[in-house]
């Protein structure tokens, strides 16, 4: 892939949602259909996709990120049909994405790893400098730059994880998982980076710990068995449930409340 020359079209665009999806349905593999007819609307703020192990939430942020094509259905990021077939690397100079696991080079420091993610992402070259370094400061990783990766912690190799997500200055990022291997106090600058980038980004968090939806989103998606569960925030999440449903916090109960009911028969999604 040959690096942009000339500056990425940066211009402020209004989109009515960042993240449509009407009908959608994406395979995991040839057969399972890991995500059955989903609806659903997102737009600027951050937005935890929770579910249990096997919900579908990985199949749905790989298609988001235009990883896996919808089966059926229609699927629009920032304005832009994602289909089967077509180019989508202007769009993807748009996104940031972390998958719960991601390839490096063990011999890159850190600063050569987030620099080689911008130029892959089309990044201006005049402009990777500042902003890897903008990059790495924001996931406390500054002191750690010129580290090889093969050297860092698992928590730390996710913080680089994120910090080439970022690098793009993303209209839509895509997380995977990403409080993975952080410990207490990562956790809690992570929250507080995820509701920063969420006032000016579509900011999609794929996670099965429910506090770090609390602390970090304003709107809760919750999935189960490939289908939308609930939609809403977490106070609203939080009023599903009741002093009978299992889980230590008001949003666990609801968390539990919801997927029980979407399991029974009749039961609304």
């Amino acid at each position: 892939m040959t690096p942009a020359t000339s500056a990425v079209d940066t211009a402020p665009k209004t989109y009515a949602w960042e993240v449509r999806a009407t009908g959608l349905s994406v395979r995991a593999g040839r057969r399972k259909l890991a995500v059955d007819g989903l609806d659903l609307a997102l737009g600027t703020g951050t937005h935890g996709l929770l579910g249990p192990n096997g919900a579908g939430k990985t199949t749905l942020i790989r298609a988001l990120a235009t990883v896996l094509r919808p089966a059926a259905g229609s699927l629009e990021l920032l304005g832009t049909p994602v289909g089967a077939m077509g180019d989508h690397r202007a769009l993807r100079r748009r996104i940031g994405y972390l998958p719960q696991e991601f390839g490096y080079y063990k011999r890159f420091t850190v600063r050569e790893f987030v620099e080689y993610m911008a130029w892959l992402k089309e990044v201006p070259k005049a402009d990777i400098p500042a902003a890897v370094q903008r990059a790495v400061e924001r996931v406390g990783l500054a002191d750690r730059a010129d580290h090889r990766m093969k050297t860092l912690s698992g928590g730390m190799v996710r913080r680089a994880g994120i910090a080439q997500a970022i690098v793009n200055d993303p209209t839509v990022l895509l997380l995977d998982e990403p409080t993975v291997g952080l410990d207490p106090a990562q956790r809690l600058r992570l929250r507080e980076l995820l509701q920063e980038l969420g006032r000016e980004a579509c900011v999609i968090v794929s996670t099965h710990l429910v506090e770090d939806v609390a602390a970090a989103c304003s709107d809760v998606v919750l999935f189960a068995d490939g289908r939308l569960v609930f939609q809403g925030t977490p106070e609203a999440l939080a009023a599903a449930g009741g002093p009978e449903h299992p889980g230590d916090s008001p949003l666990e109960r609801g968390y539990s409340a919801l997927l029980s009911n979407s399991a029974q028969p009749g039961g609304t999604w």
